[in-house]
Parts: C-alpha cells; sequence; structure tokens
C-alpha cells in the first residue's frame, strides 16, 4: 500500500515537474540569456569599435545576467565577424555582423535575411540636412565652470557598486552643442547603442508614414494574425500598441521567461509576439512591452514595402534630414528592424533625433513628423508616465512628480533605455540632454540626470563666466 502510494506521489510529482518546465521553459530563458550577451558583444566589438573582454564583464553585471556569470562563456571569431556565448557550452547563441545592418542573430536552422541595402550609398545619397550641422570643434568642453561644474559631476563615479559607467553625454541648447564630454576611448562619432531609446525611431518612423497617408494610429493594427473579424485582437489599434494598452500578455519582466526577453530567441521577432493572447480589453490595461514595440517595426515594415524599403525610408526621410551619419539599426532574422531596441548611433546623433521632437516635427523648413504628433505622443497614457513611444512629465504619475521635483521640468519628456540611456526634451528651456552609460543601477542613474539637467539649467539662466 505504502508503496502505491509513493509510485502515485512520484508520478504526481514528476507530473507537476514535465507541467512546470512546459510552463516555464527555463532552457528558452538562459537561450535568451546567451542570445542577449551574444547581441551586445557582437554589436559592442563590431559597430562601437569597444573591447569584448570589457563588454563582457559590463554586460555580465545587469541584473538577470549576473547569476549567470560564473557559467557565461563567449568567443569572438573576429575574421568571421561572429560572436557566440553560451552556458558552459550548453544553450549557444551566436550572433553575425554585417556591414550598415549591425549584428543578426543566427536563430534556428534556417539561415537570416540580410537585407540587400548599401547603408553608406544611402548616407552619401541624401540631401543636405534640413537640420543644422553642429558648427563646435571636435569636442565642445565649456568653458563655463558651472557647464564644467555640471559634466564633473556626471562623470562622478562612486568607491563601490553601483557603478554609473557614463559614456557621454552632450547639451544642446537653442540648436547649439554647448556642453559635451566623452569616457576614454569614445568619441563624438562613436556609436552607442540606445537599447529601448530605440523605441522613439519606431515611434517617428510611424510618424513618418502617417504623414505620407499609409498609416494612421487611429486604425486597426494590420497584423495578418489579427486579420480575421471574429479574433478578440483584430480590433487593437497601432495607437494601443503605442502605447502599450494592447492588452496582450506581453508584459515585460526582463527575468527571461517573460515574452519580451523570449522574443530575442526567435528568427521572427514579431510573430512570436502576435501570437499572444489578450488578457485585458484593448485600451484598458498598460504594461511596458517591448514586443508590443516589435510587432509595430513589422507593420512599419510592411507599409514601406519590405525590409530595403524600411531602410532606405529611414535614411531618407528621418537620418539623412537630421545629419544623423553614425546610425546602426540592427534587424532580426526576417529582416525586420530591432524596433523596440538596441539602435546604436553617436551621442550627438541621439541629440539630433531630440532635436526633432523638441521642434515639435520640424527641422529647418522641412516637417517630418505631422502636426501634432509630438504631442500626442508625449501625452500620458492612462494613469502613467508613458505617452506613445516616449515617456513623460505631463503627468500626475508618481515618477513623473518626482522627476519634476529633481529639476526637470514639467514639460519634458524623454527617451529612456536601458543601463540609463537617457535622451531629456525640454521645450520649456529649448534644450536636449543626452547621457549614455551603463548604469547598473535599479534606477538607471535617474538621480544623476537629474542632477545634469539641474544644474545645466541653472547655468544656462544666468550670464555665463568664461573660465580665467
Amino acid at each position: 500500500m505504502n508503496l502505491r502510494r509513493f509510485s502515485v506521489g512520484l508520478l504526481v510529482f514528476a507530473g507537476l515537474l514535465v507541467a512546470g518546465w512546459l510552463t516555464y521553459r527555463p532552457d528558452r530563458a538562459l537561450r535568451a540569456a546567451t542570445s542577449a550577451v551574444a547581441q551586445m558583444i557582437c554589436a559592442k566589438t563590431f559597430v562601437s569599435g569597444f573591447d569584448p573582454q570589457t563588454t563582457f564583464a559590463e554586460t555580465m553585471e545587469r541584473p538577470g545576467l549576473r547569476r549567470l556569470r560564473a557559467v557565461m562563456r563567449y568567443r569572438v571569431e573576429q575574421d568571421m565577424r561572429t560572436v557566440e556565448a553560451s552556458l558552459l557550452g550548453l544553450h549557444a547563441s551566436r550572433a553575425a555582423f554585417h556591414d550598415g545592418l549591425g549584428c543578426v542573430s543566427m536563430q534556428g536552422q534556417k539561415p537570416p535575411y540580410v537585407p540587400r541595402s548599401n547603408v553608406g550609398a544611402l548616407r552619401a545619397a541624401g540631401p543636405s540636412p534640413a537640420l543644422p550641422d553642429f558648427v563646435e570643434p571636435e569636442q565642445a568642453e565649456p568653458r563655463d565652470p558651472a557647464l564644467k561644474a555640471a559634466l564633473d559631476h556626471a562623470f562622478e563615479e562612486p568607491a563601490s557598486p553601483p557603478f554609473r559607467r557614463t559614456k557621454a553625454v552632450v547639451v544642446v541648447k537653442d540648436g547649439q552643442v554647448i556642453a559635451e564630454r566623452y569616457a576614454q576611448n569614445i568619441g563624438r562619432d562613436t556609436p552607442l547603442i540606445g537599447f529601448s531609446m530605440t523605441k522613439t525611431v519606431t515611434n517617428a518612423l510611424l510618424g513618418i508614414l502617417t504623414r505620407q497617408g499609409k498609416l494612421s494610429p487611429s486604425i486597426p493594427a494590420p497584423v495578418a494574425e489579427w486579420r480575421e473579424a471574429a479574433d478578440p485582437r483584430h480590433d487593437i489599434t497601432i495607437e494601443q500598441l503605442m502605447r502599450m494598452t494592447s492588452g496582450l500578455a506581453l508584459d515585460e519582466t526582463n527575468s527571461g521567461f517573460d515574452a519580451s526577453s523570449q522574443m530575442e530567441i526567435h528568427r521572427d521577432m514579431a510573430a512570436f509576439a502576435t501570437h499572444a493572447p489578450l488578457i485585458s480589453p484593448p485600451g484598458q490595461r498598460w504594461a511596458y512591452s517591448s514586443a508590443s514595440t516589435q510587432i509595430l517595426a513589422r507593420i512599419i515594415r510592411d507599409a514601406a514595402g519590405g525590409p530595403e524599403q524600411t531602410i532606405a525610408l529611414a535614411w531618407r526621410e528621418l537620418f539623412n534630414p537630421l545629419g544623423m551619419r553614425h546610425v546602426t539599426l540592427q534587424y532580426d532574422g526576417t529582416g525586420t528592424i530591432q524596433g523596440h531596441a538596441n539602435m546604436l548611433a553617436s551621442a550627438r546623433d541621439w541629440a539630433r533625433l531630440g532635436l526633432l521632437y523638441l521642434g515639435d516635427g520640424v527641422v529647418g523648413d522641412r516637417r517630418i513628423l505631422p502636426e501634432g504628433w509630438v504631442a500626442m505622443s508625449a501625452t500620458a497614457t492612462l494613469d502613467t508616465d508613458y505617452g506613445a513611444g516616449l515617456w513623460t512629465n505631463r503627468s500626475e504619475h508618481v515618477h513623473a512628480l518626482g522627476r519634476a521635483r529633481a529639476g526637470i521640468p514639467a514639460d519634458a519628456f524623454f527617451a529612456f533605455g536601458l543601463l540609463g540611456q537617457r535622451l531629456v526634451i525640454m521645450p520649456s528651456q529649448r534644450m536636449v540632454v543626452v547621457r549614455l552609460g551603463d548604469s547598473i543601477d535599479p534606477d538607471g542613474d535617474i538621480r544623476g540626470v537629474a542632477r545634469l539637467v539641474r544644474e545645466v539649467i541653472a547655468a544656462t539662466e544666468q550670464p555665463a563666466t568664461a573660465a580665467k
């Protein structure tokens, strides 16, 4: 009798173990970790030109990865321009660099589709930028003591973790760089990864396609998987995806078990995301979700006419008019841009993107984004401090109020990215501030960014005093 009970209990336990494995798929979470490491080392080595060993060490300090540091391994093949990461040889992931297109993860048996685009030619063929060029010398080191002190504080490093690792700061006021500084081995042309600041680029491309009459935020999202009228996802709008209120089960936790993390191990990221079920009516619930933005990236691809046409659109309508010359968009295995994250650009290029939004979508005499687009994008969603591809202080949310109390103006809005990537747009100050780095502070060094903004505003509100 006891043996029978033991056997039944063992079967139940085994069944629960199998059910737990099938539900949570820890193998996928581990693959998500190795994929992230391979992608990061590849991009920072072959696009930014950084030392892979330093990149690996800093990457493994990130929350969610640091517990795997002792068993994570990587290999860089310089001649093939590929990177492989694994956990003691298991759950291996590979990423390969392609000129002008960044690093593509090599998922599954089918080789990735690499867009047939000459980015160098697209960059060279562009018209003169509508946004005037910054005319400062190699580096605009401020002469004003107050501005210099603000940069000193932005690059200060604590004696013990969490470290800030500020890589670049650029301050633009009235269209001119008034202060900038870079960490060692980084210059004003070095492409730096923006992580989720890329969502603002996706916002801009959606705005351009809306201006061209090819899309509209108010229409049901043109997603093939939802085309049947009986599908409960059929009526999800583009704006609801932009605002992350689609109601889909795509909440992001960065745990490795969430959809946004596991999306990274699929050749077609957006296709994986589109199969998520509804868990609430569209428009009624907010949850941060990179997977939602990746669905928008595929919508952009389809509206533009394909991967090559998307690349041409980005350079012709956005990067070239803004004078963004050191940009690398990255792609999934189907040629869809990684619209949710991972674009690289110089700090000055990120500042130029901010100037587009500071100018209400107009640069020079050219309207790039539709009238009202910026205001819509910076308007808070439900009771959050998130807009539609931008974070915002135009909200009563506790985080928005806290940033305002810390000295970031109440009309400010932002592109934010993992590890403290910050693009702060302040219309009332006619100012854009960029801070890029690798902060492992849980809040992405938002206090340091608030201090930088506060001190820069104070320095520019009083007559500058030249250093003696």
